[in-house]
């Protein structure tokens, strides 16, 4: 079998029973097709939320399982029976979800709660775009205008249609958010990195009505995207649906656009660059504003948008923070961890000069 891209060897502190672990989804999974035997297992590194391995079995299909990692959590994160759920969910009326195999609450099997996918094969853009796949700039740029399409389309289903009505909380969406990431980031706070009061009390003046209510993903990025091997301008698979929610669709650009880091961007910015979104021919972010925009015959004024920046830049400098956190308070070893300190000054300080 030909190897997947940012797959490792398990790392000891997330290492888990994997004959007990193969002998419950042979057991449980909705098609047991190929689960014969045991799996080889790897670990996948680009993530740092939730654990996410890959099951290659001797039959030639290849499972990921998803679990929660060790240590204390937000209180809500993690939750991989939602997680499963809504892309069970989905599927009937998303055509970009993995088929969802099985799901596990027994804390025995694994040491936490688990639920195990189909592999979407395909090619998923890493920090650097694979050397051996060939990119054009026009392709990028065609790359960009699918990937809109794509969360177009996905803020389009109706959420009684696919059963996900009660996934949220209604109106008032953007107020709970900056009330809720406010509070994350009070909470996860270290001593090493700045207080953001004045960025926080910017957004809480700010905030806007909600615009809709519709299914977002909430991590929409070039690494949570499968694309078609044969043409990498296409979309296959979406992953990594930890935070979706029902919600207001520009912020949900928001987070996405947080995470989109172009070419012109100064140096310090450049260092938290995570996804290939610098590569000659991928659309700005205005561009990728005004394409959403023109999609979805929403109106976004650059002011208008100015909000969204702030408040997904802020976002993104939560999440940093909080796993950052764990590392700070030794709750893991892994040492890509504490990157996300320095990444929450850089953000900080681009954030500084947005308010200020």
């Amino acid at each position: 079998m030909t190897a997947v891209p940012g797959a490792r060897e398990v790392r000891e502190e997330d290492a888990f029973d994997v004959a007990r672990v193969a002998a419950w989804l042979r057991t449980h999974a909705d098609d047991a097709t190929g689960l014969e035997g045991d799996p080889e297992v790897r670990q996948f590194t680009g993530g740092a939320s939730n654990l996410t391995y890959l099951l290659r079995y001797p039959s030639g299909r290849d499972l990921i399982v998803r679990r929660a990692p060790r240590g204390t959590k937000a209180r809500g994160a993690h939750d991989m029976h939602r997680e499963h759920l809504i892309q069970s969910r989905l599927a009937p009326v998303f055509d970009y979800v993995a088929p969802m195999v099985a799901f596990c609450e027994d804390p025995d099997v694994m040491g936490a709660d688990f639920y195990a996918m189909d592999r979407v094969e395909g090619v998923i853009p890493r920090s650097e775009w694979p050397d051996d796949v060939p990119l054009t700039p026009e392709q990028a740029r065609a790359l960009c205008l699918h990937a809109v399409d794509v969360l177009a389309e996905l803020h389009g289903i109706d959420p009684d249609a696919a059963g996900l009505a009660d996934l949220g909380r209604g109106d008032g969406y953007v107020r709970r958010q900056v009330e809720g990431w406010s509070r994350r980031y009070r909470d996860a706070r270290t001593e090493d990195v700045p207080d953001l009061e004045q960025v926080m009390a910017w957004l809480d003046a700010h905030q806007p009505d909600d615009v809709a209510t519709c299914v977002i993903h909430n991590d929409f990025k070039l690494d949570n995207l499968v694309l078609d091997p044969d043409d990498v301008t296409r979309v296959v698979g979406v992953l990594d649906w930890e935070m979706a929610t029902l919600g207001d669709p520009l912020m949900d650009l928001a987070g996405s656009m947080a995470y989109w880091v172009q070419a012109d961007d100064p140096e310090d910015f450049q260092m938290v660059r995570r996804v290939p979104t610098h590569l000659p021919g991928m659309l700005t972010r205005d561009e990728l504003v005004a394409a959403y925009a023109e999609r979805t015959g929403r109106s976004v004024t650059p002011e208008q948008w100015r909000f969204y920046e702030v408040f997904g830049l802020f976002r993104l400098a939560v999440i940093a923070q909080q796993i950052y956190y764990r590392f700070f308070h030794g709750q893991t070893t892994n040492e890509m961890y504490a990157l996300f300190g320095p990444a929450v000054r850089i953000v900080g300080r681009r954030l500084d000069g947005l308010v200020g």
